[in-house]
């Protein structure tokens, strides 16, 4: 996929969606048909410039028989007309009139769900007058519809992962601010301007640590907001958390460790991506890892070390019950909750013991080095070795096979 202009249209009250888009695509091989993630969406038309095609849709995908076989090289545009009322992906809280997008991108786009394709895209999402609303990519100009309703669009002009697309809507209070070059943007519909400001003063200086430790500035605004019901959400350039943690943030300010989490991945998730979910630790144990580096340089060595201790007592709770793994999936379809505190928890700690494993110039040279090397590409676990045994000056693979690619 090289690109997706999707025009969206929620229906807040009754919970449901009506889309058309069009992807722009690349034939790899020649190609005579397309296969795209549908979740639950019903897919109603298909054309290819004013030609209808034949689709089928079964098991959360939609097969796109093209007009003619495509060649090797060449491109072709394919439009798709589509309803639904997602039970998740996409979610609704009528009582705020209120919508927002929760990882799962195909419950209300068909494209495709496998973190190594990047494509660019248009976003237009129309909803009623006077919802504030925040999207994945640049805002252009609001446009207003004859029957009164507001049409929000926004443009994501460099290659990213499906599941990093979204957009958040609502009768929301807005406070921005100017960090740098950096424009950040903060919404919530519980909380009063002032309020916002208190609870994401220190996202500025997040976005400065992990820049520095990536070796790579941040591009583009950020925008933040609280929603009805989230554990946290990162997508392209903003994150999402509930009103409930920003209540949190409000009675204890050093309660930062989510939106630091949620932060990290605007370069360990986004820009460096993991070829595929087997190989999800270096999305979520990375910034895990990373939050914990943060709360260490903005509250101190026993911030860090109690983050150590979280890690390592949920992971001598897996060995206890015999649900330990290998950060290395052969397989990633149906995921426990053992399995996440895998990729999170036991991510960060291996990352921490490789921090002592190596001491500290080289380890944050390899950090830097890793990210560099793979700003927009997707990669494997052996990527990441390869960069921290440059670092090291020596084989790590000792290490790797011991808390990597085994048990520990």
């Amino acid at each position: 996929m090289l690109h997706y202009d999707v025009a969206l249209v929620p229906d807040i009250a009754h919970k449901r969606v009506t889309g058309q888009q069009t992807l722009r695509l690349r034939a790899e091989r020649e190609l005579r048909a397309v296969t795209l993630d549908s979740g639950a969406l019903t897919v109603t038309a298909v054309m290819q410039a004013d030609r209808a095609l034949a689709f089928a849709q079964h098991d959360a995908k939609v097969q796109i028989t093209l007009a003619e076989p495509l060649p090797t090289g060449d491109t072709a545009s394919v439009t798709i007309r589509y309803h639904g009322e997602p039970a998740y992906g996409l979610e609704f809280a009528p009582e705020r009139d209120e919508v927002y997008t929760i990882f799962s991108t195909s419950q209300w786009m068909p494209s495709v769900d496998a973190p190594d394709e990047r494509a660019t895209l248009d976003l237009s999402v129309t909803l009623p007058a006077g919802l504030l609303a925040a999207g994945t990519g640049r805002a252009l100009p609001l446009r207003t519809l004859p029957d009164g309703r507001i049409e929000h669009r926004w443009q994501l002009e460099t290659p990213m992962p499906g599941y990093v697309y979204g957009f958040t809507a609502g009768r929301y209070q807005e406070a921005t601010q100017q960090h740098g070059t950096i424009g950040l943007r903060f919404l919530s519909s519980e909380r009063s301007p002032a309020q916002l400001q208190r609870v994401f003063t220190a996202t500025g200086g997040m976005l400065d640590f992990f820049a520095d430790r990536a070796g790579l500035p941040y591009r583009g605004d950020y925008q933040q907001a609280l929603v009805a019901r989230t554990i946290g959400q990162e997508m392209a350039g903003m994150s999402l958390m509930s009103e409930r943690y920003g209540q949190q943030m409000l009675e204890d300010p050093t309660q930062t460790a989510l939106m630091a989490h949620e932060a990290a991945h605007q370069w360990w998730g986004n820009r460096v991506t993991c070829a595929g979910w087997e190989h999800f630790w270096l999305n979520e144990g990375m910034a895990n890892f990373m939050t914990a580096a943060y709360l260490q340089q903005a509250q101190g060595e026993a911030a860090y070390q109690a983050q150590v201790t979280i890690w390592r007592t949920r992971l001598d709770a897996l060995r206890a019950k015999g649900a330990d793994h290998a950060l290395v999936y052969a397989e990633w379809n149906a995921p426990t909750g053992d399995d996440r505190a895998v990729v999170y928890q036991k991510g960060a700690y291996v990352l921490h013991l490789l921090r002592v494993e190596m001491g500290e110039a080289a380890f944050w040279r390899g950090i830097r080095d890793y990210t560099r090397a793979n700003d927009g590409r997707s990669v494997v676990t052996v990527d990441f070795q390869r960069a921290m045994e440059a670092a090291a000056g020596r084989s790590l693979q000792p290490f790797f096979a011991q808390w990597v690619y085994g048990v520990g």
